[in-house]
């Protein structure tokens, strides 16, 4: 058994899973407690470095692409402190955790784990039912049915439409961003109807927008990973289907809904705004407003 024990949280390797426990001390990011303990099987990994700092060192686990749920749902936007795979040591225990690196590489090396992307999660994602609330309302994800319930500071728009509820096989993609304290974040439910929408996070009925306490919308990457390890694997997307939506980001998303179909949802939304601005729910502006960042969505 190799470890190492920190303020920041304990790494424990027994020759076949790393075992990553958050450390108590008020240090460590709400996310990463609240994450709670990883058990990554070696067959995750695809590296292990330590890395110098200033004043002291830091441990780095590499996962192999598409193995975690947690790194495929934030994309690499976690804050560094609240990344569980990053352990902070100190300089006087930086043996200990080189000892610890290089157990895992020659296990590596031992079991000739490949370091190709993979097929399917490897990692569970966290338990469910999960429910986060952050600033724009309270998520919750029982692990077939997202709901939203907006807060009383939410836009009237998406006050409005009341709560949200969609059921997984309806989901797409989920889109997150944290809320970094100097620009707004979100999460974004992708739905078969809502797939070539493009309505900002506040005015969009399937997004949060994340502008309040950054520590806290942290935990609504919570949801996403939940979401995204009962969503088909990212390996399952087609090359066409990045082509036809125009994206950038590699990471794959079930068949999108026939061309046909996108004027139904089109009508079908506008008719929804149309709605609340003859009850008087949006003024002229905000109906304005918000038909025209549906049309261009569309």
């Amino acid at each position: 058994m190799a470890e190492i024990i920190q303020r920041d949280g304990t790494w424990a390797f027994d020759g076949s899973t790393v075992r990553i426990t958050p450390g108590l001390h008020r240090s460590v990011p709400l996310f990463r407690q609240t994450y709670g303990e990883i058990s990554v099987p070696l067959e995750a990994v695809s590296g292990v470095a330590l890395e110098p700092e200033r004043k002291r060192g830091r441990l780095r686990l590499r996962l192999r692409e598409g193995a975690d749920p947690l790194l495929q749902a934030t994309g690499g936007r976690l804050p560094d402190a609240a990344d569980p795979y990053r352990l902070a040591v100190d300089v006087d225990r930086t043996g200990v955790a080189e000892y610890v690196a290089e157990e895992i590489r020659r296990a590596l090396l031992l079991d000739q784990v490949p370091k190709e992307p993979v097929k399917a999660y490897l990692l569970p994602g966290p338990p469910v039912p999960v429910s986060v609330r952050s600033s724009d309302g309270t998520v919750s994800f029982d692990g077939t049915r997202v709901r939203i319930d907006w807060a009383d500071t939410s836009e009237r728009v998406k006050r409005a439409t009341g709560p949200r509820i969609v059921d997984l096989r309806d989901l797409v993609q989920v889109e997150w961003l944290p809320n970094s304290g100097h620009e707004d974040g979100f999460l974004r439910f992708v739905t078969r109807e809502t797939v070539f929408s493009k309505l900002p996070p506040e005015k969009d009925p399937y997004a949060l927008d994340l502008w309040g306490s950054a520590r806290r919308d942290l935990l609504t990457a919570l949801v996403a990973t939940a979401v995204t390890a009962r969503l088909p694997h990212p390996s399952t997307r087609t090359a066409a289907e990045n082509h036809e939506t125009g994206a950038q980001d590699p990471r794959p998303f079930p068949a999108l809904p026939p061309a046909a179909d996108h004027h139904d949802v089109l009508l079908r939304r506008l008719r929804e705004l149309g709605a609340l601005h003859r009850d008087g729910v949006l003024t002229d502006e905000e109906f304005a407003r918000t038909k025209a960042a549906v049309l261009r969505g569309f």
